[in-house]
Order: structure tokens, then sequence, then C-alpha cells
């Protein structure tokens, strides 16, 4: 089984950026996709950002596209997560998980496909 564990969450200003980091140990060999998700107080977790591991495909939520990157690095089985112009609406508890075994690209931002998550690191953004 994966161990994930998040960090880099903090407070900032809005218009401020943070990159959110996810060390993966254990059985790594079966990650096939990675993502970062995200739970507002009050609201059902939601996708963010995922990457096929093997061939770096990358997937956005709209709200997030041109603000957020998501990349890896399989060498240090680190995912990352850079977060700029950051908002208000974007304070929540943020999640890394991977599929843990085979899903379709369809469901690469759906929180129900992946297996295996990090206990999240919470992101703040105040006006």
């Amino acid at each position: 089984q994966v161990q994930l564990v998040e960090s880099g969450g903090n407070s900032v200003q809005a218009g401020g950026s943070l990159r959110l980091s996810c060390a993966a140990s254990g059985d790594t060999n079966n990650r096939l996709y990675m993502g970062w998700f995200r739970q507002p107080p009050g609201k059902e977790r939601e996708g963010v950002a995922s990457i096929y591991s093997y061939s770096g495909t990358t997937y956005y939520a709209d709200s997030v596209k041109g603000r957020f990157t998501i990349s890896q690095d399989n060498a240090k089985n680190t995912l990352y997560l850079q977060m700029n112009s950051l908002n208000p609406d974007d304070t929540a508890m943020y999640y890394c998980a991977t599929s843990c075994g085979y899903i379709s690209f369809r469901d690469a931002l759906r929180p129900s496909a992946y297996k295996c998550w990090g206990p999240g690191t919470q992101v703040t953004v105040s006006s």
C-alpha cells in the first residue's frame, strides 16, 4: 500500500502563491493517476488537478486553469501543486491522492475514483 503525506499548506493573502508537495512512500508502483483535490468548509470534495504518471498528461478544473500547475518528480516520488493568484475561494483542505490502480481518463478529476489518500493540508486565503 502507498502512503501519501502532503505539505506546504499555509495562510496567505489574496494574490499570493503556495506550492504544495505530496511525498509518496511504500508501494509506489501502482500510482497511475495522481491528483490534488480540495474540500472547502461545508462543501463536497472536488478535483483540482491530476496527472497521468506515465505520460505526464494533466487535467485541471476550470476554476484553477491558468493559475495552478501540477507536476511530478518521479525520482523523488513527489507530486507538486503550484498555486498562483490565490483567492479566498481557494480556501480548503487540500488532499493528494493516487488511483492505486486503473481508472478511466474520464474520471481523472473525480474524487470517488481514487483509492489512496493523504491526510490533507490546509490552505487559507484571506482577502
